[in-house]
């Protein structure tokens, strides 16, 4: 079964709210909460699951208190536009730890990523002694955030 052939209704959604705002809850609180038994709540989740409509159960930290208060997005040119050389860049790209999340973008960059670092000196020793190590940059743009609005991973 693929999510083609199948599509979410209310019950789906409503676990999905649910398990976006706490997916600690058991099967038994988010059943009472959508008045329905608790089997037939585990069998969608469960099928959900399968489906990769719910692709992982995570935890938010607070990177602030694990010492990971610098935000920096960083928008990337390539030299040359060839599928070898955006291959190689991802697959570098893909393994720093400091990039939380990395985009393919349209426009006059080519790839967005963003960083977290301690600080100013640590972003810069990761932006000199790492990410310009990458083959294939031509230009960078660095956006250092001063505060955070809203980052929410909910999306329903």
């Amino acid at each position: 079964m693929t999510t083609d052939s199948y599509s979410l209704d209310e019950k789906d959604l409503a676990i999905l709210r649910l398990l976006q705002k706490d997916a600690k809850l058991s099967v038994r609180d988010i059943a009472a909460q959508i008045n329905l038994s608790t089997t037939p709540t585990h069998e969608r989740i469960k099928r959900m699951e399968k489906l990769e409509v719910i692709k992982e159960y995570t935890t938010i930290v607070d990177r602030k208190k694990v010492q990971k208060g610098m935000m920096v997005i960083c928008m990337v040119a390539l030299k040359a536009h060839n599928k070898g050389l955006a291959i190689q860049f991802i697959e570098q790209v893909s393994q720093l730890k400091e990039v939380v999340e990395f985009y393919n973008i349209s426009g006059d960059f080519d790839f967005m990523l963003k960083i977290l670092a301690p600080n100013m000196d640590e972003f810069h020793d990761f932006f000199v002694n790492q990410l310009s190590e990458v083959e294939g940059i031509g230009q960078t743009k660095s956006i250092f955030v001063m505060n955070s609005i809203k980052e929410s991973s909910q999306i329903l």
